[in-house]
């Protein structure tokens, strides 16, 4: 995976936080009860987290050769290419109308989780940008985003400091997913998807949207910015468009999708 593709802000955020978080650690390893308060938050976590990923296997439709064998074979392309030796299981959930899906880490199991929603692209003709979410999220295990994330577990509780990291992550899958499905405007419609659902994307004004976030001032919207886990979609479409016209920037001459797989010009 070319570096370059790996927003400038997201090792400045990190070491920062493992900074903090070790500093952290430190002070509670001194004492006996820091110690205790340790364990209690590992197996609170563990045990919370582990009953989230049993839900999932539980009830959820895992992706197979024989469930949904398109998309599946989709994973395994894009694992692939990305260089991800332990391929994730994928399953999918019911979501009561909300789009989404994410990926997650449990004792050493990488999981992606599509929400109903979103997989139901596949029946409107929309599989590129269903793959850009597949991408987006398997970019994540590629980082590894999950694991850092329980390291720096302290200073994500730290306002602003957390959400700094996980909006410069997200900006690296955007562009990660971008350029190994090949397809910017998928890339672009996928996030559109996300901002007014699966009906309405197609009719929505790009570059409209865009100067209208850039319009959309004040303090009470950029607390609410510096505040979310996620940058705007506005902010994250007018990343892939500099990926898209500036590629050079980013390593690549060129980028061609090509019967299913991605071919980077480098």
């Amino acid at each position: 995976m070319n570096i370059r593709l790996v927003h400038e802000n997201e090792t400045t955020w990190y070491v920062l936080s493992l900074v903090i978080s070790l500093l952290f650690y430190l002070s509670l390893i001194v004492s006996v009860i820091g110690i205790i308060y340790i364990v209690i938050g590992i197996i609170a976590t563990l045990i919370l987290h582990g009953l989230m990923v049993a839900g999932i296997r539980s009830s959820g439709v895992k992706l197979t050769e024989r469930q949904f064998p398109e998309v599946y074979e989709q994973v395994q392309i894009l694992c692939r290419q990305m260089d991800i030796v332990q391929v994730p299981d994928v399953f999918i959930i019911q979501s009561g109308g909300v789009l989404n899906a994410f990926a997650t880490r449990f004792f050493g199991r990488n999981f992606v989780v599509l929400y109903s929603e979103i997989f139901e692209l596949i029946e409107q003709g929309n599989e590129k940008e269903l793959s850009f979410v597949l991408a987006h999220e398997l970019a994540h295990i590629k980082r590894k985003h999950m694991t850092k994330q329980l390291l720096i577990l302290p200073a994500l509780w730290i306002p602003f400091l957390g959400n700094a990291y996980s909006r410069s992550c997200e900006f690296t899958c955007d562009r990660i997913a971008t350029a190994y499905i090949g397809d910017a405007q998928a890339a672009i419609r996928g996030l559109t998807i996300l901002a007014v659902g699966k009906k309405l994307f197609s009719q929505v004004n790009i570059p409209d949207y865009l100067e209208q976030s850039y319009h959309e001032r004040g303090f009470f919207i950029g607390w609410y910015r510096l505040m979310s886990t996620h940058p705007p979609l506005p902010n994250r479409i007018n990343e892939i468009l500099r990926f898209q016209a500036y590629p050079h920037l980013f390593g690549y001459d060129s980028i061609q999708f090509e019967a299913g797989a991605t071919k980077l010009s480098a």
